[in-house]
């Protein structure tokens, strides 16, 4: 294996260029260390390369910038900065002596550093359903990816499977696209995404069925349409209330699940926790892992939003300089406030069960 780089080179490995690791490298780089971002993608962004809404919230948290232009903005503090940046790159595992494999132009290479920040996001949750496998059955995430990065219109007609905020989202850009919506359906009694993306999807006249789900897609080559039914309090499919809905798109954007693969090889501990996403690593407030050498940040760490993500990154490249460098007021004051904006955002509501799962975690802890 080829030793593409070695520990007098790099401080800081950053595993993934989303918005967490960017926000991760960026801190760590002004703090002084030595940072290298590997990434899959041909370009740095992660999700925000193909998010083309504006965001809430505050100022200093990019509201009304759309995700496209805060990507351009991380990658361009990323350049300025210096950081090492390795694209189309893929870390196959974590070995002895704490070195990474690395795919990257065919050729398999160690890199190995002093600290890991691995930020490596989230899979798509898919559904099992008859006829799932039929072309046109896509996950909202690779529409996004087909339509906002590559420019390619999936279909003419979609059924939406979920209501958060991408199930709400993503319809809302397919209509920008021309593409007729026809409903979007929702196992809940309620609708899960935030009540702004709800209220355009309803002033467009997309019909939202609550208490529905999918029971199967139709089509012989392709989907050409999807069979729906109302559930019972158990959430079992209702016999007699089918309908089908004719469509050659089902899209489906029942939520994702953390990226725990490079974790589980490095040894790291991996708890269950449902308000989290499932399996996620465990971590601290400093979000250092079971590993003092290993942090972890966004979507791994918890299934949240970019903004979240963005903080958590902050935390994490502060307090991994700070285990490089020794305790510092610098790093102690990035990372406080982050740690404060964080905890400002998650007294909403709408974060309840966030909070729910990050108190679960600190029993374990203290356990």
């Amino acid at each position: 294996m080829k030793h593409l780089f070695s520990q007098n080179d790099i401080d800081i490995c950053v595993v993934g260029g989303g918005p967490a690791g960017l926000e991760a490298a960026i801190v760590a780089a002004e703090l002084g260390a030595k940072v290298l971002i590997i990434d899959d993608n041909p370009v740095l962004g992660g999700q925000l390369i193909k998010q083309t809404h504006k965001f809430f919230g505050s100022k200093a948290h990019y509201c009304g910038v759309r995700g496209i232009d805060i990507a351009r903005v991380l990658a361009g503090k990323a350049i300025e900065l210096g950081i090492s940046v390795m694209n189309n790159a893929t870390v196959v595992g974590y070995y002895d002596d704490d070195i990474l494999g690395v795919l990257h132009d065919d050729t398999l290479s160690a890199v190995k550093a002093k600290r890991y920040v691995i930020a490596t996001g989230a899979s798509e949750n898919m559904l099992a359903f008859d006829n799932a496998d039929l072309p046109g059955v896509y996950g909202a995430g690779a529409v996004q990816t087909m339509m906002n990065v590559f420019g390619v219109v999936p279909g003419k007609r979609a059924v939406a499977i979920g209501s958060g905020n991408i199930g709400l989202i993503v319809p809302y850009q397919l209509l920008q696209a021309g593409v007729e919506v026809a409903a979007i359906v929702e196992i809940m009694d309620r609708v899960g995404g935030y009540y702004v993306h709800a209220a355009k999807i309803k002033r467009c006249g997309v019909p939202i069925y609550l208490k529905h789900t999918i029971v199967a897609a139709q089509g012989k080559d392709r989907v050409e349409a999807a069979v729906i039914s109302k559930v019972g309090p158990d959430y079992s499919c209702l016999l007699g209330t089918e309908m089908t809905i004719a469509c050659d798109i089902i899209l489906i954007a029942i939520g994702l699940s953390p990226l725990c693969d490079l974790l589980y090889h490095a040894g790291c501990r991996i708890d269950y926790i449902p308000e989290l996403g499932g399996n996620v690593p465990y971590h601290d407030e400093n979000m250092m892992t079971s590993r003092p050498n290993i942090y972890v940040c966004g979507d791994l760490a918890c299934i949240e939003e970019a903004s979240t993500a963005m903080l958590e990154g902050r935390i994490a490249g502060a307090r991994a300089c700070e285990s490089l460098f020794g305790k510092g007021s610098e790093e102690d004051a990035v990372a406080d406030e982050a740690a404060h904006e964080l905890e400002v955002i998650r007294q909403s509501p709408f974060e309840a069960r966030i909070v729910s799962g990050k108190k679960q975690r600190e029993r374990d802890i203290i356990r």
